[in-house]
């Protein structure tokens, strides 16, 4: 019987699937497994290559695995898509993964330890409680709406309405039995403001004892939310060989259709990491309102673009610039320098 040489998994919650593979790529075996066994079960398999799909709870199988002597790489699941022959099944994606891993060409995730996890994980939960107050907000406003009281739009007014539902005078026109939970969303609202200016806190905190945080700082447009953000979720620089690889890791470089020679380029194309593509086009929009408002330097790259495209597209072409930045100062160990202006 041939030794097995790569291993495919199909994790999930309770079972899993394995694909063993010889060099040659034959099947060795396949094999249902539960949870439970499943460290056993590779625990007894010759040192190999073992490849899964980087999706939930994947980093941690890895580091499981890694600690064996195993050779774990992570597949993107869009990448093992096009492997699959027919319909689809646990032992069908894992005979994809396996497959996918053994191509010469193919491209991988980096693993990520647990301090990597945990520093993403203010993030994630800063996201979360931002759009629990953003349909708080939102449902305040609309409940209002049903009795006459048409609210502005914006977390910044809620104070206001919040004083004006203590008032005697105003309550009048609002059933009895609504304002009870009128005033348990506001406290709900309030509660919440507090909990994202306490992430807040902690995530400044971090950008200040970070070098390279505080060197990402220095790039216009980019603050302590969107620094310690790339550096928590971006994988290593040394993993994209040029800044644009980054830019479109990121999603921000636009999406090609071209063929017989002609170029033909989209929208962007939103792929890799959304939370720091998300933030550096917030920051490029700052940017660009603030040149709006105060004129651009006289010269620039985002004078001239503003002069001829609208706003929108210039501030999502600043954050595939800021990406690049970002690339370029984090390979070089460098503060961000500004260009200098030239005349027309």
């Amino acid at each position: 019987m041939s030794e097995v040489t790569t291993i495919g998994l199909d994790i999930a919650k309770r079972v899993f699937h394995a694909y063993g593979a010889d060099e040659r790529g034959a099947m060795v075996f396949s094999r249902r497994l539960t949870r439970g066994k499943l460290l056993d079960f590779f625990a007894a398999q010759p040192r190999c290559a073992v490849a899964l799909e980087a999706c939930g709870g994947a980093h941690h199988w890895a580091r499981e695995l890694q600690a064996m002597g195993h050779a774990v790489r992570l597949i993107p699941p869009a990448y093992v898509k096009p492997f699959v022959k027919r319909h689809k099944n646990d032992a069908i994606d894992a005979e994809a993964i396996c497959e996918a891993a053994q191509r010469p060409g193919m491209r991988f995730v980096a693993v990520k330890t647990e301090a990597q996890q945990a520093a993403g994980l203010v993030f994630r939960t800063r996201d979360l409680a931002v759009r629990q107050r953003t349909q708080l907000v939102n449902a305040i406003r609309g409940h209002l709406a049903e009795y006459g009281w048409v609210a502005p739009r914006g977390k910044a007014h809620m104070t206001m309405l919040a004083d004006l539902i203590d008032e005697d005078e105003m309550t009048s026109s609002l059933p009895e039995a609504a304002l009870p939970m009128f005033r348990l969303m506001i406290d709900l609202l309030a509660e919440l403001d507090g909990r994202i200016a306490t992430l807040d806190r902690e995530i400044a905190r971090r950008s200040k004892e970070d070098e390279a945080a505080r060197r990402l700082m220095t790039i216009p447009g980019i603050g302590p939310i969107a620094a310690t953000a790339i550096l928590a979720l971006a994988p290593p620089v040394e993993t994209f060989r040029k800044s644009r690889d980054f830019a479109a890791w990121l999603g921000l470089a636009p999406r090609q259709h071209s063929t017989g020679g002609k170029q033909r380029l989209g929208s962007i194309s939103k792929m890799g990491e959304r939370t720091i593509r998300r933030l550096l086009i917030i920051g490029g929009s700052s940017m660009v309102r603030q040149a709006c408002r105060r004129g651009a330097p006289a010269g620039s790259w985002l004078e001239q673009m503003l002069a001829r495209k609208p706003r929108m597209l210039v501030s999502v072409a600043l954050a595939n610039k800021m990406a690049r930045m970002v690339w370029a100062l984090l390979t070089k160990n460098e503060d961000y320098r500004a260009p200098a202006a030239v005349a027309a």
